[in-house]
């Protein structure tokens, strides 16, 4: 059925399993919350999710499409990806703190590992994808834009606004930058292992002021954005 869907319409395919992803992670951080323990339900649901993905697009042949095979790439022209790694380290700029127990710190980064793939690949791969075959600058856009927005659904769990629109704008950027990587290096996987730790490592983050808050977002949405704008200029023109 998936198989079928995807070979019919690729757009609707990649917009289900935005839906589906939204829904199912919602529900499972509800119910983790309901048993007590942050993650419990939703890690291994992450975890099959990550593998069904990873599997199916290995058997449909379209590791390569979706950047997951190996490829090689022209490191200079990216920095040799240096940028990612101050961007990685955004949650650790204050320090470090065990916030969770063990339990529930071990389940937060396995389910933020997964997501960073999931994300990824949903967004990065099948939306993007589906899009860039009529613009891709259009396509560019509305995944980035999309990525930013879909964070808003943290605010069904609990967090509050501020933080929230604020991760909206630090998300569009980084968005766009992890699009406009995969779009020039043809692979994903520099995006899903800076993705993957950002989400990882916030388990660890020290909390800090709202004007620490705002300085944060905003110097991650810049460096996001420059670093973008330098792939663009070392690289091919769209």
């Amino acid at each position: 059925m998936m198989t079928r869907l995807y070979q019919k319409n690729e757009l609707t395919f990649s917009i289900v399993w935005i839906v589906l992803y939204v829904v199912l992670l919602s529900a499972a951080d509800q119910i983790s919350d309901t048993l007590g323990t942050a993650k419990a339900v939703t890690a291994p649901l992450t975890v099959v999710m990550t593998v069904f993905l990873f599997v199916w697009i290995g058997k449909n042949n379209l590791k390569e499409k979706y950047g997951l095979a190996r490829v090689s790439i022209e490191y200079k022209k990216y920095l040799y990806f240096l940028p990612l790694i101050l961007i990685a380290s955004t949650n650790l700029w204050r320090g470090a703190a065990l916030k969770m127990s063990v339990l529930e710190t071990v389940l937060y980064v396995i389910s933020m590992l997964c997501v960073g793939f999931l994300e990824e690949v949903i967004f990065r791969g099948f939306l993007f994808q589906a899009l860039c075959k009529d613009n891709v600058k259009q396509a560019v856009v509305i995944s980035s834009i999309t990525f930013g927005i879909g964070h808003i659904v943290n605010l069904l769990n609990g967090a509050e606004i501020g933080p929230t629109l604020l991760q909206i704008c630090y998300a569009v950027a980084l968005g766009f930058l992890f699009t406009i990587i995969f779009y020039r290096s043809k692979s994903l996987i520099p995006c899903i292992v800076t993705h993957s730790v950002i989400n990882s490592l916030s388990a660890f983050a020290v909390g800090g002021s709202k004007i620490y808050g705002i300085a944060g977002a905003a110097a991650l949405t810049i460096v996001s954005l420059l670093y973008a704008v330098w792939i663009e200029k070392r690289t091919e023109c769209f």
